[in-house]
């Protein structure tokens, strides 16, 4: 068996960890129920939800004193007493505690509100009993104590009215008389559960980076010329039990492919370098793969936004030194001014476009364009994009009305032989929303027109993502076999930037927001690299070996400016993107060196 903390945080400050990231239910695993290990770089596992106004605007809510405990059928139940975002007290919630359910401890059902009383509570526990029945204790604000059973924890329903709880000790509830400080970062202790190891590994596999932990390479190989052998890939393996093949480059100044023979032939892990940050004053970059060459662009902080620059090369490492070259400011067309935002490049039927922001002055205009290459354009040449078309629905209607809302960070992609096109749009007029995600089918052969009506796809509903602002933007799709995971950024352009996860499977509608599956937690913070502040707004690229790579900013330091960096993108052992694997632990530098029998034949 193993020990699994349950704890929230003290909050440092609006820069490194305010209130809605630490009032949040985070995770710690021990083995001897002293010294615990805490998961997810000691970030919140579970947040609960905002709630919703009728106009479609959200209340922030946070997390007080969860609870978590098991259930009969192995599974986990969580309760807590819910407050409004910054800690106070929250109205809507007086009287009652929110419950969760969770099969594995990774995702997280919200159950919703369970009303005990007419005063807040402060603090809650709850214990299996027998038969799907859980005795409820919880104290309320005049430090009375209550108890009564609960039948079902999906239906919320108290079997029996609540008694006054006499002659209790808070120890006696808890468990907790033995725990100590377990030397975690701003840990608020909640209770201990202990839960079969292999739970136990399960939870590290995934809320652990993974680390390269071997390299596997044929003793023996074959090959007539060197084409041939470039063809062998080494298998690295990691931590969590997934792997990723990986290029090797040989020494081979004593092999000669003319003349039959056996060889002893040692070679190295090849593995790209890049320096965070790559590129200074570059926000939200995207690189394109394009007849055989790649192409870098992102939005230019430098300038305060009024150009886009191409950078082209043979090879994505080499993106980092190429030149860069103008093909759009805010002098080119009179209805394009300032904030060039969030340039993208997509390849549609053989055709290159760049999909990017832009208003013909003032912000409140931002409206999502798209530009076209021309047949046997090149792409570093201005005068080979056509003019800028803003994307119209399917009527040739604006998508809304510039001057209250905005669009941005149009994205596209193909799945299931159709286009869709998702965004994120802000209403500001006459109240603001804050941004929100939508989704659409999207016209293959005029990608500047919507096929069907925009959907939301999200909102910003956790705490995560309205901290400093309510905001879901930057979406990107990433497709793997039958699962397309679409990332998307959330909160404020400043520290308290993060990356958020949906995912769908094939078959299911992607204009049905309820197919998609939500993750209850950011995949990418300020706490993910170290040196690493507010990283979010990812794009992705496939290179000639398969590899995936997330293309990114974040700031270099916390008052540093939003910069470009680039990282290979791992998928772990379900299949789901990590983003957050370095270079460091990518490849081990003890078994970077690989050591062969080549027979020429």
């Amino acid at each position: 068996m193993a020990y699994l903390l349950n704890y929230t945080r003290t909050p440092v400050n609006e820069f490194l960890y305010d209130p809605k990231l630490a009032y949040s239910m985070h995770l710690a695993l021990g083995r001897d129920g002293r010294e615990y290990q805490p998961l997810n770089h000691n970030s919140g596992v579970l947040f609960v939800k905002a709630t919703e106004n009728e106009d479609g605007s959200l209340n922030a809510k946070s997390l007080k004193n969860p609870w978590l405990f098991q259930t009969g059928d192995g599974k986990f139940g969580v309760a807590a007493v819910r407050i409004c975002g910054e800690g106070e007290e929250d109205e809507e919630s007086k009287g009652s505690v929110v419950f969760f359910t969770s099969d594995d401890l990774l995702e997280y059902q919200e159950i919703g509100l369970l009303k005990l009383g007419k005063e807040y509570i402060e603090e809650v526990f709850c214990t299996y009993v027998h038969r799907e029945q859980f005795h409820l204790v919880w104290k309320d604000k005049t430090g009375k104590w209550f108890q009564a059973m609960l039948s079902d924890l999906c239906d919320l329903q108290l079997m029996e009215e609540p008694k006054v709880y006499e002659n209790i000790e808070e120890r006696d509830i808890r468990g907790m008389e033995s725990l100590t400080d377990p030397g975690i970062e701003g840990a608020v202790c909640h209770n201990v559960i202990e839960i079969p190891e292999q739970t136990a590994e399960r939870l590290r596999k995934k809320l652990l980076t993974p680390v390269n932990t071997g390299i596997q390479f044929p003793q023996q190989i074959q090959a007539s010329n060197l084409e041939q052998l470039q063809q062998y890939r080494a298998e690295a393996v990691y931590s969590d039990g997934s792997a990723a093949h990986k290029r090797v480059d040989f020494d081979l100044s004593q092999v000669d492919f003319g003349k039959k023979g056996v060889y002893e032939i040692t070679g190295k892990i090849h593995q790209e370098h890049f320096e965070f940050p790559v590129a200074f004053n570059r926000a939200d970059p995207c690189i394109g793969r394009w007849n055989g060459k790649y192409y870098f662009i992102a939005t230019n902080d430098a300038d305060g936004n009024h150009s886009l620059y191409i950078r082209e090369a043979e090879s994505i490492p080499e993106l980092v030194e190429a030149e860069e070259h103008l093909i759009l400011d805010s002098n080119t067309y009179p209805e394009i001014g300032g904030l060039l935002w969030a340039p993208e490049f997509h390849v549609i039927h053989d055709r290159l476009y760049i999909f990017h922001a832009a208003t013909p002055g003032e912000f409140y205009f931002e409206e999502s364009h798209v530009m076209e290459l021309k047949e046997g354009g090149d792409p570093i040449c201005s005068q080979d994009w056509s003019r800028p078309k803003r994307v119209v629905k399917k009527d040739g209607t604006h998508i809304c009305e510039a001057g209250k809302e905005i669009t941005l960070d149009m994205t596209c992609f193909e799945w299931q032989g159709e286009f869709y096109a998702v965004w994120s749009q802000r209403q500001f007029l006459p109240k603001d929303l804050g941004a929100w995600l939508y989704i659409a089918k999207l016209n293959d052969k005029e990608p500047w027109k919507l096929l069907t009506d925009p959907v939301i796809l999200s909102k910003p509903e956790y705490g995560w993502a309205n901290n400093h602002t309510f905001v879901d933007e930057g979406p990107f799709a990433l497709i793997r076999g039958d699962r397309l995971f679409l990332t998307f950024s959330s909160a404020a352009v400043d520290t308290s930037y993060v990356v958020g996860l949906l995912s769908i499977e094939k078959g299911k509608d992607l204009l049905n927001r309820e197919n998609w599956k939500k993750k209850n937690y950011p995949v990418l913070t300020s706490r993910s690299v170290e040196g690493e502040f507010g990283t979010g707004h990812n794009a992705y690229v496939e290179d000639e070996d398969g590899n995936v790579w997330n293309t990114y900013h974040a700031r270099p330091g916390i008052d540093g400016v939003r910069s470009s960096g680039i990282r290979r993108v791992h998928f772990d052992r379900d299949g789901e993107p990590v983003l957050d694997l370095t270079e460091a632990v990518d490849v081990s530098e003890k078994y970077r060196t690989v050591h062969t029998t080549l027979t020429v034949v």
